[in-house]
């Protein structure tokens, strides 16, 4: 795995900032082609808003639903599954008893996974991450906003 390195346009070529010639020369091999792809940091402050906003809004969630979340943490991850930032996993079972027992067996072993049986399949969705190594800004933008707007209508407020 590479580290990331910063480089800058001279108006003819890409070039490393100095700081990272060793690097570069670590990790790179001459005359091999490598894709260059800009990525943009994300924003600390729309991070701090993103986890400030959820906290308040699972403070707010009506009390006859409250118990379905227990934490901010358990919110999120499930409106993240809402919205379609997951993975999903299926299992084939043999038949609709067995797939009763397979999801019993792994609801415990992820506290935030959504699992859900159907027939005899069962459907194991989790969260994506929205970490800064997992999710670019753009993507994390638009998960936030899809999360916020989700929430805000279960609460009854304006996103």
């Amino acid at each position: 795995m590479t580290s990331p390195v910063y480089f800058q346009w001279s108006g003819e070529a890409m070039e490393p900032l100095r700081r990272f010639q060793k690097l570069c020369n670590e990790q790179f091999v001459v005359g091999e082609v490598y894709q260059l792809e800009e990525i943009h940091d994300r924003s600390q402050n729309s991070h701090r808003h993103y986890f400030a906003e959820l906290h308040n809004l699972w403070m707010n969630i009506p009390e006859g639903q409250a118990e379905r979340w227990p934490s901010s943490e358990h919110l999120r991850k499930w409106a993240l599954i809402q919205t379609g930032y997951r993975d999903e996993r299926s299992i084939a079972c043999a038949s609709k008893a067995e797939a009763q027992r397979v999801a019993a067996f792994i609801k415990p072993m992820d506290d935030y996974a959504v699992v859900v049986v159907r027939e005899a399949v069962v459907i194991v969705m989790t969260a994506k991450s929205q970490s800064v190594k997992a999710m670019g800004a753009k993507d994390f933008q638009a998960s936030k906003t899809a999360v916020l707007e989700l929430l805000s209508s279960i609460v009854g407020v304006p996103a």
